[in-house]
């Protein structure tokens, strides 16, 4: 192979790279993205609470979900706590005391069972209202208490499982109940002191008259007989 043919090589393929590199040179000329004038993102975030959060339903009050709760399903919820509670009287203790009568029970009066300080400083009854904050978050209500159990979010299974636990007596109280609105008054009543609109005040008792004066005669003297 001459000099002339290893020349044609050599020039067709330094022609192939410049046309390759005159390409790609071109190719970026002609598509390259616009830089934006700000860099980054823009986050939009919301004043003020989100929809979802606006249209939020208000907890309703346990003592509306008491009328409705179901002993039934109280039981069920139950099971959750079964690994470390009995529910039979007499049954005794197992990781936590036993919830047999713990309805309006003292807090931290089981026999034979080692409470946390935290537990025995609480004070007070297990009231229904006091048992429906405590399973909300038992960690969150009394700080320091040696129960691990998350809680119960869902207040329609807190209400039965109160009710479940508050059927688990001799002698069973009622649940409270949410109290009754004041009955209004009929829009035509009116006060008992209240007087009509056009009664006016009794008239006044005429003032005694005066005593006549004795007649005179013509000199000025008394005909009254002496």
């Amino acid at each position: 192979m001459n000099s002339f043919e290893l020349n044609k090589i050599a020039g067709a393929v330094l022609g192939t790279l410049t046309l390759t590199f005159g390409l790609g040179i071109f190719s970026e000329i002609l598509f390259a993205p616009e830089a934006p004038a700000k860099p980054g993102y823009d986050i939009v975030v919301p004043d003020g609470p989100s929809e979802a959060q606006a249209t939020a339903a208000p907890a309703v009050p346990i003592e509306e979900l008491f009328a409705k709760a179901s002993i039934e399903k109280g039981a069920n919820v139950a099971k959750r706590c079964g690994s470390c509670h009995n529910f039979q009287e007499g049954a005794g203790a197992k990781v936590g005391p036993d919830l047999y009568g713990v309805v309006d029970r003292p807090v931290a009066s089981a026999p034979g069972f080692a409470y946390s300080a935290a537990m025995k400083a609480h004070g007070g009854n297990w009231t229904p209202q006091e048992l429906n904050a405590f399973l909300v978050n038992p960690k969150a209500d009394i700080p320091g208490t040696a129960m691990a159990f998350a809680g119960i979010p869902k207040e329609t299974e807190r209400a039965d499982l109160i009710a479940y636990l508050n059927s688990l007596s001799h002698n069973p109280k009622p649940l409270p109940t949410a109290a009754a609105a004041p009955a209004a008054a009929p829009a035509d009543a009116k006060p008992a002191d209240s007087k009509p609109a056009d009664a006016k005040p009794a008239d006044a008792a005429p003032a005694p008259a005066a005593p006549a004066a004795p007649p005179t005669g013509d000199a000025g003297q008394s005909t009254a007989p002496k």
